[in-house]
This record gives structure tokens, C-alpha cells and sequence, in this order.
């Protein structure tokens, strides 16, 4: 199920990034400010990436933050590329997430969405 994808803004891509607060309902914060989403991106890895919810007027504004710089500096991100985070849920295991980079392509003609590998290798 998806949680909410964007795309990339410069802010994004060099702060913080902030996503529709729809996306909050698949989120437990758990009577906090903050959480740490265990997150696997298209390799397989495991990124712990915080969770904000900020106050912007009358409703809370939900941001990625420690761990989101990396994660758009291992997959080379820039201004236009799309990020999704989905959560699937396991009967087993619970709440899982994934995160998923895109970029724009053009295929047939046609412009289209393809996944972005990682820029990077450990």
C-alpha cells in the first residue's frame, strides 16, 4: 500500500522531505513527535530513517529527516526524481516498509517512470 510518493523538490533533496500529511495515518508515532521507520530500499538494505510531524498552523506537517540525505546521496537524487514509500503488512512480521527511487524516462516516445539504481556501492 502506498504511503505517499513525491516528486522531488530542491528542499528535498538537500534538507529535509517533507510529504502530504495523508501519509500520516500509516504511520504510529505512539503519543510521540518523532519515529524511526525501518525502512528496505530497491537493494535489499535496511535505512532507519526519522519521521517528524511538525506543527504548521492548524495541523501537523510530516518530514523525513536523519537518515533521508543518505539515502538520496546512495541513489544519486536530484530535483524531478520521485520517491515512494509503501508499507506491507505481514500477519507474521507486522508493518513493513519500502522505499522506492524513480526517474523520468522517455520509452517509446512515451515518458515513463524507471527505477534508479544506487549511485553508490559499500
Amino acid at each position: 500500500m502506498e504511503v505517499f510518493s513525491k516528486e522531488l523538490k530542491a528542499t528535498d533533496v538537500g534538507v529535509k522531505l517533507s510529504f502530504p500529511t495523508h501519509g500520516l495515518e500509516h504511520l504510529d508515532f505512539a503519543g510521540s513527535n518523532s519515529v524511526d521507520l525501518r525502512v528496505k530500499d530497491s537493494c535489499g538494505e535496511l535505512r532507519v530513517i526519522r519521521c517528524w510531524k511538525r506543527k504548521n498552523g492548524d495541523h501537523d506537517k510530516p518530514v523525513l529527516s536523519s537518515g533521508w540525505l543518505k539515502f538520496v546521496a546512495d541513489y544519486g537524487l536530484g530535483v524531478g526524481d520521485k520517491v515512494v514509500l509503501l508499507r506491507e503488512d505481514d500477519h507474521s512480521l507486522g508493518s513493513q516498509f519500502r522505499i522506492e527511487a524513480l526517474r523520468k524516462i522517455v520509452l517509446l516516445g512515451q515518458k515513463a517512470w524507471g527505477e534508479v539504481r544506487r549511485a553508490t556501492n559499500y
